[in-house]
């Protein structure tokens, strides 16, 4: 079975009108975890994408990112909601449909000229992840790629991520809402 036939779908979450694309389903079962982290690990062995360091977006990107940090042998970093971290943090506030919102990363986790690979769950609109390469930036750190396990095309994260120059990798995709 391959991972998109592990990712649950729930009509109506979180709003009527949206199908919500729950991994949960996909990390719980052994194999469809082990899929992803083998997947995504194979990708960067192979030394095509250069980076010193791995990003993981709360909280789901936590749990692939930091998988995905012990196969490849590299450092963790995790980008926070606002309020979490114990330490100096630098901060960004993006926009949401209906408001904002706000990430944030310790000061220190990028030391200047580093690499990033940055990691969630999913990209739809980009938003969050626009939001935590600013973070990678505000410290002197480039995005060496971004990787997802879904894309949903259709609400464009995509093609934005794409239009500010950024790579962005992912293992399955879901059209339509």
């Amino acid at each position: 079975m391959p991972i998109k036939s592990r990712i649950r779908t729930i009509p109506d979450h979180p709003k009527k009108g949206i199908m919500f694309r729950d991994i949960t389903t996909l990390i719980k079962d052994p194999v469809g975890f082990r899929l992803v982290i083998d997947t995504l690990t194979q990708r960067y062995i192979k030394g095509n994408i250069n980076f010193d360091i791995i990003a993981g977006i709360e909280a789901r990107g936590f749990i692939i990112g930091g998988a995905l940090a012990y196969t490849l042998g590299r450092g963790f970093v995790p980008i926070r909601k606002k309020g979490k971290l114990p330490a100096e943090v630098v901060r960004h506030e993006y926009e949401l449909e209906y408001g904002t919102d706000t990430v944030e990363m310790h000061k220190d986790a990028i030391e200047k000229g580093a690499r990033v690979l940055l990691v969630d769950d999913l990209l739809a609109t980009g938003g969050t992840a626009l939001a935590a390469a600013a973070l990678i930036e505000k410290l002197g750190g480039a995005v060496a790629e971004m990787a997802f396990i879904v894309d949903l095309p259709d609400v464009g994260g995509a093609k934005k991520l794409k239009d500010k120059g950024y790579k962005a990798y992912c293992l399955t995709e879901f059209e339509g809402d």
